[in-house]
This record gives structure tokens, C-alpha cells and sequence, in this order.
């Protein structure tokens, strides 16, 4: 039989790219997003056994982006209930190498707990304190060893001011080849009627992640946005936050 597996991915890449550009598309999918925000949707997910407060779709581009460049360190701002800690660290260890290290200004101690008792937890250092200090930043950087590839998500506080300083302290430590991985883009790209209100503080459009990253863009020339993985978060809380880094 044809070995097609090339052809198939081709075709993968030609849809996503399509699926990118098809904009009544992606109106559609914020309208089922904010419907769906009533349910608390992305607050119904686990990972072995522990909450993992994301939209499927984010969960399957995080693992391809892994998968495919197998980081040797991930750093994570905002480690909230610890799932999506877990699930970094459940693709490192089947993997073979690396750690993922979890900055958050408060770690309450029943996630904590869930973390560190967790069979994954060797793989994943905890690092409280907030995440733009120069202490902190000295802490989390002390952790990479010389010559690690790093990738880094940044999901903690998603005020525009917050996400732009978390951009220009984190952002120069991702390496060549890896990601940068911008959450909850999605509250910038609808308008103010669309914003989710269930939350501890309500952020509008121009006071989020999608404008922060727009801002650093403009500062620095060392990352693309993946066209191909983007095109397909239609059903996403991070379109247009995954970028590539292209040059040390």
C-alpha cells in the first residue's frame, strides 16, 4: 500500500493554514466559546487525576509543540491547580529528560500538595514569589542548566501591563527553536460584550494577553507566529499564541 503519512501531513498543514484565514469561522467558535464560558468549560478538564484549567484544543497544540521539539527545561507562570504542570511533565518523562518549573506568586498549599504528591513531581520544580521580580527571575534562571533548550508558557496574571513584563523578562530565555507560548490571547480578540465575566477580575479587550503579545512584537525580531498551529485554534483560549523562536 502507498505510504502517504507525507502527503497527510501536507494536508494537515494546507487546512490549518485554510482553517486560519477563514475568519466567519473563528467568529463562530468565539460565539460557542462564550456560550460555553457560562459551564465554566475550561474548568472542567483533568490530567491524571488533577484539574487542568485549559481548552482541549491548547492541550493537543502544547503536546505537538513538546513532542516535536522536546525541550530540555518548560517554564510555566501561573501554576494555578497544577494540571497543566502534570501534563508537561507526563510528555517530558515519556520523553526521557527534562523539568518543567512552575513560577506563581501564590501557590496555595492544597495544589501544592497535589503537585509535589503527584508520581510526576520529580520532574517539575515549584518557584513562589512573583514572577516579573529580578529575584525571582535570578531563582528561575539558576535552574537551567548551560546549554538547555527552554520553552516557555506564560499563564499567570493576564492584565496587558503584566503579560508585556512577564514577555520581556521570560521571553529572552526561550532558545532557538522553541516556543513561546502566550495564554488566553483569545480575551483580545473579540469585543467588550464577549469578555468572561465569571472571573475574579474582568478583562477587556486592550487590557489582555493578545495586546501585550502585539506590543512585544513590535520590540523584537527573534519570534514568528506558527501559522500552521494557530490556523487550527478556532476552539482555543490562545489563538495566535503559540510563536517560534528563530535565532538565539
Amino acid at each position: 500500500m502507498h505510504d502517504d503519512r507525507l502527503a497527510f501531513e501536507a494536508h494537515k498543514r494546507d487546512m490549518s493554514l485554510a482553517l486560519g484565514k477563514d475568519d466567519d469561522a473563528f467568529k463562530h467558535a468565539l460565539t460557542t466559546l462564550v456560550r460555553l464560558d457560562k459551564y465554566d468549560y475550561s474548568y472542567l478538564w483533568s490530567w491524571m487525576g488533577v484539574p487542568i484549567i485549559q481548552m482541549p484544543a491548547d492541550i493537543m497544540a502544547t503536546q505537538e509543540v513538546i513532542w516535536n521539539t522536546k525541550p530540555d527545561i518548560i517554564i510555566e507562570t501561573g501554576v494555578a491547580r497544577g494540571g497543566s504542570m502534570i501534563f508537561m511533565a507526563s510528555l517530558l518523562q515519556v520523553i526521557g529528560k527534562g523539568r518543567v518549573i512552575g513560577v506563581d506568586i501564590d501557590i496555595r498549599a492544597h495544589n501544592r500538595d497535589s503537585i509535589e504528591a503527584h508520581p510526576l513531581a520529580s520532574r517539575i520544580t515549584l518557584i513562589e514569589g512573583p514572577s516579573t521580580a529580578p529575584e525571582m527571575l535570578a531563582k528561575v534562571t539558576a535552574q537551567i542548566p548551560d546549554g538547555a533548550s527552554v520553552m516557555v508558557v506564560l499563564d499567570s496574571d493576564h492584565s496587558r501591563d503584566h503579560v508585556l513584563a512577564e514577555l520581556r523578562a521570560y521571553a529572552p530565555l526561550v532558545t532557538e527553536g522553541q516556543y513561546l507560548v502566550v495564554a488566553d490571547t483569545l480575551l483580545g480578540r473579540g469585543d467588550a460584550s464577549q469578555a468572561p465575566t465569571k472571573r475574579s477580575r474582568v478583562l477587556y479587550p486592550g487590557d489582555e494577553p493578545y495586546a501585550a503579545l502585539n506590543a512585544y512584537l513590535e520590540e523584537t525580531d527573534r519570534f514568528e507566529i506558527d501559522a500552521a498551529l494557530n490556523g487550527k485554534l478556532v476552539l482555543s483560549s490562545s489563538p495566535g499564541g503559540y510563536l517560534k523562536c528563530l535565532r538565539p
